[in-house]
């Protein structure tokens, strides 16, 4: 199965709903994190990053609301080798199911999650 999900979209995928399915994206790849619900789901510590794009809050290491974007600028060259250190976590441990669609003031597709926000 291959998603294509807005961020909007991405944000039903936060483990609230009763089949409690949670998607994480992760510069841009979305990953199903169901089984690792403990870590992700509502009321654990990392539910933060449930239904989002979580790319710069990862390199940053934050649980910050506003670092929840797949906006990269300014991180340093170490902060992109932790966020390269946890999509191959993601990678090894969580099934790929889609891409994250981004759609311009117009409606229009475009595949550029660095502007993504949460």
């Amino acid at each position: 199965m291959s998603l294509e999900l807005t961020l909007d979209q991405l944000k039903a995928f936060d483990g609230s709903k009763p089949e409690g399915t949670i998607y994480i994206s992760v510069k841009g790849v979305i990953y199903d994190v169901t089984s690792g619900s403990d870590f992700y789901g509502p009321g654990s510590g990392y539910h933060i990053f449930a239904g989002k794009e979580a790319s710069r809050a990862l390199a940053l290491m934050s649980l910050k609301q506003e670092d929840c974007t797949g906006n990269l600028e300014g991180l340093t060259e170490a902060q992109l080798e932790t966020l390269a250190s946890w999509e191959a976590k993601f990678a090894l441990k969580y099934q790929v199911v889609g891409r994250l669609l981004q759609v311009d003031a117009e409606g229009r597709a475009v595949w550029d999650y660095s502007s993504a926000a949460c």
